[in-house]
């Protein structure tokens, strides 16, 4: 559900609210309001609640998944917020330790080389009663694009635990956009990605 310009995972937005007279103008000795931040909290990522899964296609007949087990960041899902994640990319998972070594190695993620895939949003604007959507960069091996994505606002909720959001954005990449080319007849260029989060307002 991205639309691609792509290119993650923190830049704040806010609007600056200034005090004006009847005349659209200061009035005399009326001071500018302070800056507003963006609306609401920001929520840092409980990776124990939160996942990011990939699907690419293999040898053109079935589909392979995997996931990543360390996320971490901020995000706010609201007018004007902002979305700031990073996942290492050693924490790949595809339920086979041969070949999670070979993702992490120079065919794939490098992992050594470039440690952190991240998605860093520099604009978040409403586009429906629950969705948003997000501009900003992926990071992705060393490799910077600007991609906008679109993002689910799954829901609050407030409790024991305090202050809880998540949302979920489900995106397509192309993998040799971010230099990843390896086997191209084996497996799929288009690389789906899902992220949910779950986080707790700071």
């Amino acid at each position: 559900m991205v639309r691609r310009a792509f290119g993650a995972l923190v830049v704040v937005a806010g609007l600056a609210l200034v005090g004006v007279g009847t005349a659209g103008v200061l009035a005399i000795g009326e001071q500018p309001a302070a800056a507003s931040p963006a609306k609401g909290d920001a929520f840092t990522v409980d990776a124990v609640h939160s996942t990011v899964i990939y699907r690419v296609k293999h040898l053109n007949a079935s589909y392979s998944y995997g996931r990543f087990n360390d996320i971490s960041g901020t995000f706010n899902i609201a007018e004007g917020g902002s979305v700031d994640v990073t996942i290492k990319a050693d924490s790949i998972d595809s339920a086979n330790e041969k070949r999670d070594n070979h993702l992490k190695g120079p065919d794939f993620f490098s992992a050594k080389e470039f440690p952190e895939i991240t998605f860093k949003s520099s604009s978040l604007k409403k586009a429906s009663e629950s969705t948003f959507e997000a501009a900003g960069q992926l990071t992705l091996r060393g490799v910077t694009k600007d991609i906008t994505v679109t993002i689910e606002k799954a829901g609050e909720a407030s409790g024991q635990r305090g202050r809880l959001q998540g949302c979920e954005a489900k995106f397509t990449i192309k993998r040799s956009d971010y230099g990843v080319s390896y086997m191209p007849q084996g497996l799929g260029e288009d690389v789906t990605i899902l992220v949910s989060l779950e986080g707790g307002a700071k």
